[in-house]
């Protein structure tokens, strides 16, 4: 398929576009239907609000609210009044307002404060939030905030209220892409290499958000859906592409023609993107297992987005590597390999050293990682799970503003009112018992409808205030059974409380399920129980860790001002279930691609030592810059005016930086080290009766790649070439030569230096090493039928003992 797209990029890039402007155009016409159905059956919020629709079908549209305040006096003097009873009139009269009701009306005086500085009228359109004509919900605020003057504040509050409020759409995405592009350029040094990954994730995510668009009108698709949806289909989109672009430059550098580079690139790179991208999608899809209908939605957003960034990477990027030819290379790459030929891939400096100083000190490194992601991880024990709600926002928005004074005016408990919701008449002790609750500031029965009583309650505390979640539980577990009725309590703040136990239930079974998922996919790729063993747990570290990372930011309020995502509160109920689907998707991600080369290393080799080693400083440079790039990415949704989407981009770039700085870069390899051989172990009944799974198959060498005739190899001889500090010696000429002296191998030491040499069979060899200015040293080594770990000391005094 790669050679076929290669060949006919016109047609692919023409089919692309042509889904892009289709799909578009149909979304135009469609518009969007999202739904946040928070409702969760079995619980008795749902009966609440199944028996609220019973009661008032009529209610359909979105109800918002305008506050204002006078600095002296009251809101009933007539200045006032004249002021704000003709924007109320004109705010009526706007063709999708359906109703406002006036605190100067004839039952409007619970309206107003009881000290009289504080009024509202409450405006219902005739539509809900996201339906509402954003022309109509500007006209309204204009209006509104037209009465103002000196004394006399006016502020809005509400759902429809905050879409004004939101930044432009794609604000948060343009920026992600910007500082993912830097990053790209650094790594790539060429400005087409550069935009294919990014060119290749647009067209991913753009496909996927508008597909989403569509499915929000067949089924209930969630408002946060398609932002998380551009988050990971970015964020997975790039790190894709680049990976296969990666391999494409380096087989063109080693002497491959472009087409050949590309197919080689699909055939490696892009199947551990397919695999990668299906392991994503099934930790997606182990969100279903909570069972809710709000989380359904979010699935289908991810997982359509996920899907479609792989196919973009897969069909897509071979054409644009057609298009592009040579010029994939910077022109001083293109010039280097005309002048000096092919060159062989070597391993960067920093990361080799990195590499050999984990081998070196496995121990320490094992400490410091474990040290930082505990204290990291501290906060966590104070999560608490609950809404976000608009005094969330930031102090400076108009939404907020209008929270507080609402607060300010009846009570912090009026922004989350419950609704006691009686099948039938309500008993005449209900009431009073729950007027007399400790915890309730207001009690108001609304007069039966369709066979429903219902009776408002707000709380003296605040709607994400523990109290509050308190006085729940006595209304359902006291008050209620004790009146004898037939009672639910429900309303927002009681959805979003069973939101949250229904979430702490569940979640072990739903982590148990993903860790179960992908402990069998390692065992099965990587023949070993120890390496998925330890992928769980640096899943469970990684996922502590980050949580507790925004605990302290979003929970304990450390800089959430300076960031700009408003005022300190809960985690909202359902990230911990997104944040860990995603997390255990990009940690898998990462941990093939590292633990692939390991693995290749060690079935060479049967040296764990120098796997682990090789793996390491192979990698390391391509996961830090992927997981550079997915910071970026994420990082960037703090700018999307959505306190989820800034806890979800916040959480999960702290996910991802510890993820591939600290555990797959530190931990994992030291622990390896640390394990020895007992990483590859499988007991042999399980080794037969497992399927064979070949994650990234290896690279075929290109012709100038070509191993010379000669005797057969059956084992080596490696190690490193050290000073006598220790300290490893780059570029030593290490050499392998028969008894007779007749050279059979020789090689140049890495920066890390490491060496290996092939040996022909068992016997005795001379293995000689040098360097410029250290001399060299020769010494006999023994063979036998396996590898052989042979260190080389070299110091400045040495006499050149080969010649």
């Amino acid at each position: 398929m790669a050679r076929w797209c290669y060949r006919h990029r016109l047609v692919v890039l023409l089919l692309w576009l042509g889904a892009l402007f289709g799909l578009g155009t149909a979304s135009s016409q469609a518009g969007t239907n999202y739904a946040d159905v928070f409702s969760l059956p079995d619980t008795d919020s749902a009966t609440a609000y199944d028996l609220m629709e019973r009661a008032f079908p009529e209610r359909a549209g979105d109800t918002d609210t305008v506050v204002w305040k006078v600095d002296e006096g009251s809101v009933r003097d007539a200045s006032v009044r004249s002021r704000i009873e003709p924007a109320l009139e004109e705010i009526g009269r706007m063709k999708g307002v359906g109703e406002v009701t006036d605190p100067y009306a004839e039952r409007g005086a619970a309206q107003i404060s009881r000290d009289g500085t504080i009024a509202y009228a409450q405006v219902t359109f005739t539509e809900q939030a996201n339906a509402v004509p954003m022309e109509l919900i500007e006209d309204v605020v204009d209006t509104a905030q037209a009465a103002e003057q000196d004394g006399l504040a006016v502020e809005l509050g509400g759902q429809a209220i905050a879409r004004t409020q939101e930044p432009p759409q794609g604000t948060a995405e343009a920026v992600g892409i910007l500082a993912a592009a830097v990053v790209l350029f650094l790594a790539f040094g060429s400005l087409f290499a550069m935009l294919l990954p990014i060119v290749v994730a647009v067209a991913g995510v753009g496909t996927g958000m508008i597909a989403t668009m569509l499915m929000s009108h067949v089924t209930d698709v969630p408002e946060v859906a398609p932002l998380l949806g551009s988050l990971i289909g970015l964020g997975v989109g790039i790190d894709y592409a680049l990976f296969i672009v990666t391999r494409h430059r380096r087989g063109i550098l080693r002497g491959m023609k472009p087409e050949e580079a590309a197919v080689t690139a699909l055939n490696t790179s892009g199947r551990a993107v397919l695999f990668a991208g299906g392991t994503v999608c099934i930790a997606l899809a182990g969100m279903l297992v909570m069972n809710m209908r709000f989380l359904d939605g979010v699935v289908v957003a991810t997982s359509l987005t996920v899907v479609l960034s792989v196919l973009a990477a897969i069909t897509l990027l071979p054409a644009l590597l057609g298009l592009l030819g040579m010029r994939v290379l910077s022109r001083r790459q293109r010039a280097r390999l005309a002048a000096a030929g092919p060159e062989p891939a070597e391993t960067s400096g920093l990361a080799a050293r990195w590499s050999a100083f984990v081998q070196r000190r496995p121990r320490p490194v094992v400490a410091m990682a474990v040290v930082v992601m505990a204290v990291l991880a501290i906060p966590v024990l104070s999560l608490r799970l609950g809404a976000t709600d608009q005094g969330n926002h930031q102090e400076s928005t108009t939404t907020r503003q209008a929270y507080d004074l609402l607060a300010e005016g009846f009570g912090p408990g009026f922004n989350g009112p419950l609704q006691v919701v009686v099948d039938g008449d309500a008993p005449a002790g209900l009431v009073e018992g729950i007027r007399s609750t400790e915890g309730v500031a207001q009690v108001a029965a609304v007069p039966p409808a369709n066979g429903v009583t219902v009776i408002q309650v707000v709380p003296d505390t605040s709607p994400q205030s523990e109290e509050t979640d308190a006085l729940i539980d006595r209304l359902r577990d006291d008050v209620i059974p004790q009146s004898g009725a037939e009672a639910h309590v429900g309303g927002v703040t009681a959805v979003f409380k069973d939101f949250a136990a229904v979430t702490g239930d569940r979640l072990p079974y739903f982590v148990a399920t993903i860790i179960a998922l992908g402990f069998l996919l390692l065992l099965v790729a990587f023949r070993s129980l120890v390496v998925p063993l330890t992928a769980a747990l640096m899943n469970l570290i990684a996922a502590a860790a980050s949580f507790g990372v925004l605990v302290a930011i979003f929970q304990w309020g450390w800089g959430t001002e300076l960031i700009g995502v408003g005022k300190e509160g809960p985690i909202t109920s359902f990230l911990p279930v997104i944040m860990l689907s995603l997390l255990f998707g990009l940690s898998m991600d990462y941990q093939v691609f590292l633990v692939s080369r390991m693995h290749e290393e060690w079935v060479h080799t049967k040296d764990n030592a120098r796997a682990v080693r090789v793996g390491l400083a192979e990698t390391s440079r391509v996961i830090n810059s992927a997981a550079l790039i997915m910071i970026c990415v994420f990082g960037a949704f703090v700018l999307s005016g959505d306190m989820e989407g800034a806890m979800a981009g916040i959480g999960l770039a702290a996910a991802v930086a510890l993820d591939a700085f600290i555990l797959r870069t530190a931990l994992v390899p030291a622990a390896m080290h640390l394990l020895g051989r007992a990483n590859w172990w499988l007991p042999d009944w399980m080794e037969k009766r497992l399927p064979h799974l070949a994650v990234e198959p290896a690279e075929e060498p290109a012709p100038a790649e070509a191993a010379p005739a000669g005797p057969s190899v059956t084992s080596v001889v490696h190690g490193f070439v050290l000073t006598a500090d220790g300290e490893p010696v780059d570029g030593a000429a290490v050499t392998l030569l028969s008894k007779g002296g007749r050279q059979l191998d020789r090689v140049t030491s890495l920066a890390d230096g490491s060496y290996i040499v092939s040996v022909p069979g068992p016997g005795t060899y001379l293995l000689a090493a040098s360097a410029p200015a250290y001399g060299s040293r020769a010494a006999h080594v023994v063979v036998g039928d396996g590898p052989l770990v042979h260190d080389v000391e070299l110091t400045g005094d040495e006499v050149d003992a080969v010649n």
